[in-house]
């Protein structure tokens, strides 16, 4: 593979995966050696040089971040971001994840009717849930809550939300009656 094409997938991939990557990864990815991976990442390292996105690196893995340079700025938008109020749209997701247990961003624009990304990044960054990979399905996100939203709403369980037990017994009546249903 050419060293331009390469430097140009490793840059997709790191972008789409917002995680750091061990270059055995990517070594592994793009069917490549180890010097392959050395020289791309030299080249895209080279080819960011200036610009606003840079390569972190240590000895095992690589990531795509922001320039140090533009902290001031990005430290700026954040702030503003987390210092505006959930809104409706936050406080319907977090109560989506909430009483769910966790929810995949499907299943939040799905109960929500509308995409939850923006909504779903801003809870994120605020530390209100948190995302895991799916164990089948890497590429599949569940969002829960995290402790600090917990403490955040005075309760050290998610059973002790208002109306959860009654929530809780609905759903399962209705599931219930659902199959009932499907099965006559």
């Amino acid at each position: 593979m050419h060293i331009d094409t390469l430097s140009a997938h490793i840059e997709s991939v790191l972008f789409a995966t917002e995680k750091p990557m061990s270059r055995k990864s990517l070594e592994t990815l793009f069917n490549v050696s180890r010097v392959e991976i050395d020289e791309a990442i030299e080249h895209l390292s080279g080819a960011l040089e200036g610009r606003g996105i840079t390569l972190i690196e240590t000895d095992n893995e690589i990531t795509l971040r922001t320039t140090p340079q533009a902290s001031a700025y990005i430290t700026k938008m954040r702030n503003d971001e987390l210092s505006q109020e959930l809104g409706k749209a936050g406080i319907e997701t977090l109560a989506i994840i909430l009483y769910r247990g966790g929810a995949y961003r499907s299943e939040i624009d799905w109960i929500r009717g509308v995409c939850s990304s923006a909504t779903i990044r801003t809870l994120s960054m605020r530390g209100l849930i948190e995302g895991t990979p799916d164990a089948h399905n890497k590429r599949k996100i569940r969002y829960r809550p995290t402790i600090d939203v917990l403490a955040h709403l005075g309760i050290t369980r998610i059973e002790e939300l208002p109306r959860y037990d009654e929530l809780m017994r609905a759903l399962s009546n209705s599931v219930e009656t659902s199959e009932v249903t499907m099965l006559s």
